[in-house]
């Protein structure tokens, strides 16, 4: 917020911060899925609000839906697979 219309080069600098973190995304018109360990997440974000702030972003709103699960392993992949599988 404050720093114009577009926030594709501060979307650019969060993708590799998520990438250097080993983390993998899917990037799409709206935000980023992640997917990774809480603890990198969750740091990976930090460094991402960290680097938008030194860029001159004077404040930042970012919002976070979470998903854990325990039953099984499941990647962002097998989610958008399941669901092609029934179209």
């Amino acid at each position: 917020m404050g720093v114009g219309v577009s926030v594709s080069n501060y979307i650019a600098e969060c993708e590799k911060i998520l990438t250097a973190a080993g983390l993998k995304t899917h990037l799409h018109a709206y935000g980023t899925n992640i997917e990774g360990e809480w603890d990198e997440v969750m740091n990976a974000i930090k460094v991402c609000h960290e680097k938008v702030h030194a860029d001159g972003a004077p404040r930042i709103t970012t919002t976070i839906k979470l998903g854990t699960r325990i039953d099984k392993e499941q990647s962002m992949q097998d989610k958008v697979e399941s669901v092609r599988r029934k179209l």
